[in-house]
């Protein structure tokens, strides 16, 4: 399988990274990446979708990649000025990124939908992977903590610093949604699906909480591989911990191998985890061990080429 037909479920940093480096293993116009819209929400009177433009930016080769997010050299006036005027201005977006939201909003407002919006972005960035909203239908991702207090996933990760204190995580709005335009379709049509290594609760789970969407990978014929978020024990990045033990799975490339295992036909973990692999295997799973840091493009481009290798592999 030279130039598979590969469809990508994403979240935002991670994902991105991984996506920069499989596109320099198959055609970027081979891949479909659907991505979670649960961290979507308004700032500043526009709609911001964090995992879609960071997606989007990433492959443009625009990404302020020190940040993970934003725009590369974006200067911070308008959240600056808001600031001094008495607004909370916690969620820092950038001049030329609220322009883009701007953008998108006024088109929501005219009737277009977020596929749309996101497909015309990518066309003038010129992004040539598909990137597909898992969901046009709000979906908010609300994480609930132990003294009761809910709170939507920006205003916990980003406001609130990510605490600990994690009783459950709730996507009643992703299960009541409807799949995004081409979604269901996309999953059809692949010969190749991957579970990026995104975090499990807060970005993989939203798209798996769409209805149609698990039973669209269910039914796909096509090998599925996901790759680990959990290194050693830990997250790569981001609040992983936390939300893994408020939904109750171990924080563990195993762990995290259990919970996807109904879904999945193969599994990448890292050589610091090698010691998991036997048990991992245990589950029915095809395994493959490597260097999974992507310090660099270079470097996902290998991750990404060894998901690919073990999808081949794959019955």
């Amino acid at each position: 399988m030279s130039h598979p037909n590969v469809v990508a479920f994403c979240g935002g940093v991670g994902a991105a990274r991984f996506l920069r480096g499989l596109v320099r293993e198959v055609p970027a116009e081979s891949v479909t990446a659907i991505v979670n819209t649960g961290d979507d929400r308004e700032f500043y009177g526009v709609h911001v979708a964090p995992d879609l433009d960071i997606v989007t930016y990433t492959l443009a080769g625009l990404i302020d990649d020190a940040q993970g997010y934003g725009l590369m050299g974006d200067t911070y006036q308008l959240v600056d000025t808001l600031s001094q005027l008495g607004h909370e201005t916690w969620f820092r977006l950038g001049d030329r990124d609220f322009a883009h939201c701007l953008h998108r909003t006024l088109q929501l407002r005219q009737g277009h939908g977020l596929s749309q919006t996101i497909a015309e972005l990518r066309e003038k960035l010129g992004v040539e992977t598909h990137i597909l909203p898992m969901s046009e239908s709000p979906c908010p991702t609300l994480v609930e903590l132990t003294d009761g207090v809910t709170l939507h996933f920006e205003d916990y990760m980003i406001r609130e610093g990510a605490p600990d204190r994690v009783r459950s995580v709730n996507l009643s709005a992703a299960q009541s949604a409807t799949p995004g335009p081409g979604v269901l379709q996309a999953i059809a049509q692949a010969q190749v699906l991957l579970f990026c290594p995104s975090n499990p609760v807060v970005s993989i789970g939203p798209l798996l909480a769409v209805p149609g969407i698990r039973d669209a990978i269910l039914a796909s014929p096509a090998p599925c591989v996901a790759i680990s978020p959990i290194v050693g024990g830990a997250p790569i990045k981001g609040p992983a911990t936390p939300l893994l033990r408020g939904i109750g799975v171990e924080v563990s490339a195993l762990g995290v191998a259990r919970h996807y295992a109904d879904l999945i036909d193969g599994y990448v973990l890292d050589t610091k985890d090698a010691d998991l692999e036997e048990a991992i295997q245990d589950l029915g799973l095809r395994t493959r061990v490597t260097d999974s840091i992507m310090v660099d493009a270079q470097a996902a481009g290998r991750l990404a080429r060894a998901a690919l290798e073990l999808a081949e592999t794959s019955p």
